[in-house]
This record gives structure tokens, sequence and C-alpha cells, in this order.
């Protein structure tokens, strides 16, 4: 069988086909012989010469999601024309809205039946995305006066967690009058840090990712 000779390539042609196939049969639903079928001749031997399963194919190809968004993040944190309060309003606003999502949300598996998945977002969160772009904004609002908190690392955790876990319906199964009545409690809480950030065109394209996900559960 034909071998290709640079392992980088090899991993992307894995994460390439992989993520097709993902999303057009979920991943539940694709083993890892489809994925060798489609791989123009490479042995089962090279795709286990850099993944040990298929979860980890999976992990592998939403960390180059989440390059991706991280540089979505960098940038808007980086902005010098927005305060700190709107930068975490254009944020939410840009994650949710952006088309990517909902092929996140077509591929994904079963968080409570990955945990290593489950495991990389919540290293990714309190670990990266937190204290490296949503802590620098709050710094900046409680300097330019558009937010008040005395513990700016743990509010930046508590957003974090609450809007990439709790109302994640990738990791509770929820359905969308659940993601409704999550993201209505999100909004209060946010209005009662003063941060009037999330707005009823976020609480709607929460529910179509939702759906999109039930969708691809079927």
């Amino acid at each position: 069988m034909a071998r290709n000779k640079h392992p980088e390539k090899t991993v992307n042609l894995v994460l390439d086909v992989a993520f097709r196939l993902f999303l057009e049969k979920g991943y539940e639903h694709t083993s890892i012989q489809d994925i060798i079928n489609q791989l123009g001749g490479l042995s089962k031997g090279a795709i286990y010469h850099h993944f040990k399963s298929k979860e980890d194919i999976l992990v592998a190809v939403m960390e180059r999601m989440t390059v991706e968004s991280n540089q979505m993040l960098a940038a808007i944190r980086d902005r010098s024309d927005l305060s700190g309060k709107e930068k975490l309003k254009t944020i939410f606003r840009e994650s949710i809205s952006r088309l990517v999502q909902d092929d996140i949300f077509t591929v994904a598996p079963d968080f409570q039946n990955n945990p290593k998945l489950l495991f990389g977002l919540l290293h990714d969160t309190i670990d990266n995305a937190a204290p490296n772009y949503i802590l620098p904004i709050i710094r900046q609002g409680i300097s330019d006066g558009s937010i008040q908190t005395d513990y700016p690392e743990q509010l930046a955790e508590l957003i974090l967690l609450v809007a990439n876990v709790w109302m994640n319906p990738m990791i509770f199964d929820s359905s969308e009058d659940e993601s409704y009545r999550k993201f209505m409690v999100f909004r209060q809480m946010m209005q009662g840090f003063g941060l009037d950030i999330v707005d009823s065109k976020m609480m709607e394209r929460l529910i179509e990712l939702t759906s999109i996900y039930q969708k691809s559960r079927q």
C-alpha cells in the first residue's frame, strides 16, 4: 500500500477525511475503517502511528477548530476602539455567530461518553481561554470603568464555564427549551454583574445550534 512519507501531511489527510465523514455521517456513526477507506491506500498502521483511537482523531479535529477560535478571541482582545464591556459582548456575538459552529455542533459526539474531549474542553477553558483572552478584557474593563468586580480571575472563569460548559447542549444533551431557559438565567446573571452583553439574537442562535446538534444525534 502507498504510504505518505511526510507525517504532517498524513495527519492533515486523516483529519480532513475524518472531519468530512463526521459531518456526513456523524461522529458516532463513523468508524476507523470508514476513515481508512477514504485515505487513498494508507494503511491502518499509518493512522495508529499518529492516533490511538477515533476519539483521539476527534480531539485533534476539534483542536484544529480551536486555533481559529483563539485567533478571533485575540483579535477582539487587542482592539483599541472598544471598552472592556464592549469587547465581551463582541466576543459572545462573534463566537456564537461563526458558521464553523454549525460544523462543530454537527460533528460533536456525546461528551458524557467521551471524557477525553470533555476534559480537553475544561482544560482549554480554565487554562487557556479564561486567562489569556477573557481576563485581560475584564482587567481593561475595570480600568475603563465599564466592568466592576473585585475578583477578575474568578469572573473570567465563571463566564466561560457557564457559557462553554453549563449552557453547552453538546454536554448535557439539552433540548431547545432547556437551552432557552439556561440562556435566560445566564443573561440575568450577567445583568447582575452589570454586564448586559447577551441579547435575543444570541439566544436565537443558541437555539439554532441546539437544533443542529439534536438532529445530528438522530
